[in-house]
């Protein structure tokens, strides 16, 4: 019988995107980095201001978790991770908080991890409705300017 699960010296992959996703909870942007391998490729929906790909772990940081927490305070409710052949897929859930208006965003995510030597490589992200979730950006940065 195989199994789908790549053991790691961190433990299974699905355990590093775990790990991921709990430093991602606690806002420990270090402990974010410390699982994502230099050249991580992060490819977000085009329509999200940092929409587009990624590449490197200051990149991720900057654009993309630097660009959602200026506007928003991420809260993580849920996150599911789930190992396959095909890699190791996160569901996660939450709410952001725009600081401007103080709106609340229910936010849903897909994400698929590539997963080598303990480190997550790559990350294909797919939210439930990017559409309205740019819309929520663009309300949140408006409130900026008022």
């Amino acid at each position: 019988m195989s199994s789908d699960r790549t053991e790691t010296a961190a433990g299974t992959s699905a355990d590093v995107v775990r790990g991921l996703y709990e430093a991602l909870a606690k806002g420990d942007v270090e402990g974010v980095v410390a699982r994502l391998a230099p050249e991580v490729v992060v490819d977000e929906p085009a329509q999200l201001p940092y929409g587009g790909v990624h590449h490197g772990r200051e990149a991720f940081v900057g654009s993309v978790l630097g660009a959602m927490m200026r506007r928003a305070a991420v809260a993580i409710t849920g996150a599911e991770v789930f190992e396959g052949p095909a890699g190791v897929v996160g569901v996660l859930t939450g709410t952001l908080t725009a600081h401007t208006t103080g709106e609340r965003f229910a936010l849903t995510m897909v994400e698929i991890h590539e997963v080598a030597d303990g480190l997550v490589r790559g990350i294909d992200v797919y939210t439930k409705n990017p559409h309205e979730l740019a819309a929520f950006f663009a309300r949140a940065e408006a409130g900026a300017s008022l």
